[in-house]
């Protein structure tokens, strides 16, 4: 079902909250662009030089706080930039990278089921190493004790960068199984919205490295999952809502950089 009332308030005083904040902390740096300046004026430049700024850390700025407020709502437990765990074993290390090599020649296809399980047969299996992994951006409970862990992507990951994704998936796995041998984990990419939209999702950079079906969420996939069918379409008409409240606001905000 689509957002309850509640969850669509609570949603967009979360997004206006970010983009205020946003607002109140940016400091463009200064440069001097005559061209673009006398071409374009001060008050654009500013207002590019802003949603560049902005698009930067949309992930940490805006998607994040409003998949966690969904996910409080819809999950037992829900929190972002959560620590996995502090811990791998020597065998499950030695097997992750057995995995990536395998994955990296073509010599095996993901599957993540199957190597979870295969982690979890030697997650606590010779020395536990202390480690410092990259933090979950978003971890979720359910009632049932199951885990759902995202690392929450931009819109169009460089294809170089899907290897390291995988191994911090699969070291996520087994951190929290060095804790808990007998823990029920997932562990994703979540890419927020499809810019090839309305055509496909182009999945083919992570074909031989990521489970598709199991470690990939995109767009309706993600926000559906954390906040029930018909939330990534509710989640649109709020930011179109927020964007034409706040209009005022950030016209105002731009005017100080109006040429004179």
């Amino acid at each position: 079902m689509p957002l309850s009332k509640s969850e669509i308030v609570v949603t967009e005083e979360v997004l206006k909250n970010c983009l205020r904040n946003k607002f109140e902390k940016y400091n463009p740096e200064p440069a001097s662009m005559p061209f673009h300046t006398r071409l374009l004026g001060k008050d654009r430049l500013a207002l590019y030089a802003f949603i560049h700024s902005l698009n930067t850390n949309f992930g940490t700025a805006i998607f994040e706080p409003v998949a966690l407020a969904l996910a409080q709502k819809n999950f037992k437990r829900a929190q972002s930039q959560a620590i996995a765990g502090s811990k791998i074993s020597e065998g499950a290390h030695k097997l992750i990278q057995e995995i990536m090599d395998g994955l990296s020649v073509a010599k095996r296809s993901p599957n993540k089921a199957d190597e979870i399980e295969l982690i979890r047969k030697v997650c606590q299996k010779g020395k536990m190493n202390d480690v410092h992994l990259t933090r979950i951006d978003l971890r979720m409970e359910k009632n049932s004790g199951e885990l759902f862990l995202f690392d929450i992507k931009t819109a169009k990951p460089n294809a170089g960068g899907f290897k390291e994704f995988k191994r911090t998936l699969l070291e996520w796995v087994a951190t929290i199984l060095a804790e808990n041998p007998k823990a029920k984990v997932n562990t994703l990419i979540a890419i927020p919205y499809n810019p090839y939209e309305p055509k496909p999702y182009s999945r083919w950079t992570m074909r031989g490295m990521i489970d598709l079906d199991n470690e990939l969420k995109v767009a309706e996939e993600f926000w559906d999952f954390i906040g029930g069918k018909g939330a990534y379409k509710d989640l649109l008409d709020i930011f179109e809502r927020v964007g034409i409240e706040l209009r005022p606001e950030i016209d105002k905000y731009f005017s100080r950089f109006s040429s004179k």
